[in-house]
């Protein structure tokens, strides 16, 4: 009879832990792409409209706020440039921030918005793929905000728009440049809750 209590009240303590669990979902991953607009010249030359995606894992802390850390990597091509014609400047590395996250009143979504430090560098990439240039990683910044749309409890969607801020000095063919690798990129996302 003792063994057959303890097995209930251990079976009740699980399935509470477990319904609790279930309710404090704390942890995501998140996938995003998009495309991207340069907000400034390389060196002075235009560069067209690039893509990207990061890779994103997620802690929320609070209600409302929580952490986000990941991978990224973007392209924007250029016609012509200080390193020659038909290159790419790609901005890859790491990226750890807060998000911040409410409710939208009796809409079922959320709004979110984000702020994040950047630990990247930026390869200049020539027309056959070959990495002709490596700033090495530094610190920018990222700021993004957008909206999560719950498909279920454990899926959602998460459209929105990022800007992402990079300057970093290279010496090219004996001469110092700083390149500022600034864009504006519409993304959208899909988030995994666990």
């Amino acid at each position: 009879m003792k063994t057959k209590a303890f097995t209930v009240v251990l079976f009740l303590l699980i399935a509470g832990s477990i319904y609790a669990q279930e309710k404090e979902i704390r942890f995501a991953f998140e996938l995003n792409g998009g495309a991207a607009l340069s907000t400034s010249k390389m060196e002075g030359f235009a560069t067209q409209t690039g893509v990207g995606f990061e890779a994103l894992f997620h802690y929320r802390f609070l209600p409302q706020l929580g952490a986000y850390a990941g991978w990224g990597w973007n392209t924007l091509p250029a016609k012509h440039s200080f390193a020659g014609d038909d290159v790419c400047f790609e901005e890859t590395g790491y990226i750890l921030g807060l998000n911040f996250s409410h409710p939208i009143h009796g809409l079922g979504l959320s709004y979110y918005v984000r702020a994040a430090g950047l630990y990247n560098h930026i390869e200049t990439e020539n027309a056959d793929g070959n990495i002709i240039n490596d700033t090495g990683h530094g610190l920018g910044f990222q700021l993004a905000g957008g909206v999560e749309i719950p498909l279920n409890s454990k899926w959602s969607l998460t459209p929105g728009i990022k800007f992402n801020s990079l300057d970093r000095k290279i010496d090219y063919k004996g001469s110092p440049l700083k390149l500022h690798y600034q864009y504006l990129s519409i993304r959208i996302g899909i988030v995994r809750k666990f």
